[in-house]
């Protein structure tokens, strides 16, 4: 799992280092009644499933503009489906094109664990997940293969709508290449961004949380690294550079 390390590591490095944008204004005492404040990082406890999770939060709006590319996560062997050979294959992730950025909201690591019941270890940690409370704007991404949950929404060349979604793999999202097509998505609509991009690194399935702001459970994470975002993809018939090319 050193891909899946390295990849965490810079993910990490790309959200947490981002610059957050905030204006300033003077606070009534009718405003300062009414706030609590928790400081740049938050952290918060939760149960379920008969598993606990631990989140760090960076409490912050963040816009970026950032490039990723040739990501395999989850490289071993599963015979039933060996696709191409990791439970993620990504050629590209990219927030932003030719100079826009992405808005991302409350950037968090989550730590997954339970209870043994041995007093000589009491607890065992079962993984991690990494994600966003909101993301909206233009993301490129490329998927050879991916294992996850995933729904974007388009147009064909007829004007007809089409979907791609994972729920119509027999083998339930694992190693699935029905999102090869995909260029990139639009993340968000009129209504709001969308509200359940994470990614996990799990020794077991779990059960995790509704997103911020629903009450809809995600599907269940499976053993291995899995990928969810299901909430207003719009799919997009081309993605530009991050940053715009000299000399155009």
């Amino acid at each position: 799992m050193m891909e899946s390390r390295l990849f965490t590591a810079a993910l990490a490095a790309v959200f947490f280092c981002a610059p957050a944008c905030a204006q300033l204004r003077p606070m009534s005492d009718d405003d300062l009644s009414r706030t609590r404040g928790q400081g740049l990082l938050a952290v918060s406890n939760s149960t379920l499933g008969g598993f606990d999770f631990t989140r760090i939060a960076l409490d912050a709006d963040v816009q970026l503009n950032a490039s990723l590319r040739n990501i395999r996560l989850g490289d071993y062997r599963f015979p039933t489906r060996e696709g191409t050979g990791a439970d993620i294959d990504m050629p590209l992730l990219q927030f932003g094109q030719n100079g826009s950025k992405v808005s991302i909201t409350n950037p968090y690591f989550e730590v997954v664990y339970r209870n043994t019941g041995d007093a000589t270890a009491p607890r065992e940690v079962i993984g991690m997940r990494m994600g966003f409370d909101s993301i909206s704007g233009d993301v490129g991404l490329k998927l050879n293969s991916v294992s996850g949950s995933l729904l974007v929404n388009g147009v064909d060349a007829n004007g007809q709508p089409t979907t791609i979604d994972s729920h119509t793999d027999a083998g339930g999202g694992k190693r699935w290449d029905g999102a090869a097509s995909l260029v990139g998505v639009h993340a968000g609509d009129a209504s709001g961004p969308s509200r359940d991009f994470w990614i996990s690194v799990l020794k077991t399935g779990v059960q995790f949380q509704a997103p911020s702001g629903t009450t809809q459970l995600p599907d269940m994470a499976q053993q291995g690294v899995w990928l969810n975002w299901r909430d207003k993809l719009a799919q997009l018939p081309a993605i530009a550079p991050a940053m715009p090319v000299a000399g155009h």
